[in-house]
């Protein structure tokens, strides 16, 4: 038998143990699609370098352990989530997988938005969440979604009526924390949580959706058998109906030894209008795989990314935009910055179907290396089966400019402030894109504590 046979078969004795002793308790169709899910997740196996979407990413790190379901997560002191929380927000709170009830907002929501854990939704509203479940990130293709679907535990659901404008952003905070595996009550296996959010936001609906990936357990690392390490398996729906204007974003802030891979999918209606905003700080090893469906004419997407990438962390950034109908509008903005021995990886692909003429598409990607041991990998690409379009994309890698710094120190401002604002600088042009200012405020002050010499950082570890 394969070692990768061995970890496929584990997975499914995992899911088959599960199922026996109803962890994963729901309704028939979600039960059938875990079912489903399962079986595709051992045809597909875990994606190797050999596979051209994975050609710079090995999760070998990760696919060569038996990582755990948890079953009981440890306690949290309020205290420790206060540097997280957003002021003037429904909050909402998963730890180890599984959804804190005190944590959720029961004050002050308008008639008809839905905030609720997702098990909790399955079982007494399935009706409205099982239209949307799994519809969107498809797991007949995906390794790593069929495995989240098959292991479908709890999440966050998010409904926003038609006609409905929330004012104030909903912060969903994921916790990893320490926490016991389900076999043998054993604290000293690797955990695995596959974190599930679902979104649907009515037609002509507003909201702003900040999901926060944080650990409050360290001493992880990718390169032990054992000791705790921590793997979270993170996927995203969103459908945003037709006229609907959703602003989401994904901030992961997980330890600097965790393993993190996420799949966010998009699904837009005519003349909605989606911002998304990927910002990556933590994590050893990080793939985000985010992509939206143009379905509607008139759609609108602008998709910004922000990868600080420093120590030995690898970040790989995969993004899709398909322009499924007519006259839709697309504005891609990345920014990476990479130090030390960091590996960042920049690959956007822009499709443009046949139908979708007066498509108005364009894509950036901008590196800055601050470490001549430092990587980048940039790949921009346009795929268009249209006629009538207007499409443009363009990379860059480059150091701090001396013509910038110069200007400086001839003013009188030191070498290292310089530098610092700099790259500061560097990173506005995303960090500003952000429509709600608690949101952009708390996501620069997060950035700023990453930059070289930052004050007043958060320690998560």
């Amino acid at each position: 038998m394969t070692e990768t046979t061995a970890i496929n078969d584990f997975y499914r004795t995992t899911f088959e143990q599960c199922g026996q002793e109803g962890f994963l308790d729901q309704p028939e169709a979600v039960r059938q699609m875990r079912h489903s899910a399962m079986d595709r997740f051992v045809q597909l196996g875990f994606p190797t370098t050999r596979m051209e979407a994975w050609r710079n990413t090995s999760v070998e790190p990760v696919a060569a352990l038996e990582f755990h379901l948890p079953v009981e997560a440890s306690p949290i002191d309020p205290r420790t989530i206060e540097p997280f929380s957003l002021r003037d927000s429904f909050q909402a709170m998963v730890a180890g997988g599984r959804l804190v009830p005190d944590q959720l907002p029961h004050d002050g929501l308008p008639q008809g938005v839905v905030i609720r854990g997702l098990a909790d939704a399955l079982k007494r509203i399935p009706e409205q969440v099982l239209p949307h479940l799994g519809r969107y990130a498809d797991f007949n293709e995906q390794a790593f979604v069929a495995l989240n679907t098959a292991f479908l535990s709890d999440g966050v659901f998010i409904q926003v009526p038609e006609g409905t404008l929330l004012k104030q952003p909903i912060h969903v905070i994921y916790l990893s924390t320490h926490a016991t595996a389900l076999v043998n009550h054993n604290s000293q296996l690797p955990i695995i949580t596959h974190p599930r959010t679902l979104v649907v936001a009515g037609d002509n609906s507003r909201l702003t959706v900040i999901e926060h990936y944080v650990s409050l357990s360290g001493g992880t690392r990718l390169t032990e058998a054992n000791g705790g390490l921590t793997f979270t398996n993170a996927v995203t729906e969103i459908t945003a109906g037709a006229g609907s204007i959703v602003d989401y974003v994904r901030v992961q802030q997980e330890s600097d030894d965790a393993a993190h891979i996420a799949t966010v999918q998009t699904h837009q209606e005519s003349d909605s209008q989606v911002g998304m905003h990927t910002i990556t700080i933590g994590g050893k090893l990080v793939r985000n795989d985010v992509n939206t469906i143009l379905a509607g004419e008139g759609a609108e997407v602008a998709m910004n990314g922000l990868y600080l990438v420093k120590g030995r962390q690898h970040v790989d950034n995969h993004t899709r935009i398909d322009h499924a109908a007519p006259n839709c509008t697309s504005t891609e903005n990345y920014r990476g910055i990479m130090d030390d021995r960091g590996h960042g990886i920049f690959n956007g692909r822009i499709v443009v179907h046949p139908k979708a003429q007066k498509t108005n598409a364009t894509q950036s990607n901008r590196n800055m290396m601050l470490s001549d041991t430092a990587m980048v990998n940039t790949d921009p690409q346009l795929e268009i089966y249209a006629d009538d379009v207007k499409c443009t994309h363009g990379s860059t890698v480059g150091q701090i400019d001396e013509e910038t710094m110069f200007y400086f120190l001839s003013r009188g401002i030191d070498r290292e402030t310089a530098r610092r604002l700099l790259i500061h600088g560097f990173t506005q042009e995303i960090i500003s894109r952000i429509e709600a200012d608690s949101v952009r405020m708390s996501v620069d002050k997060l950035v700023s504590q990453w930059l070289p010499d930052g004050q007043d950082s958060i320690n998560v570890s």
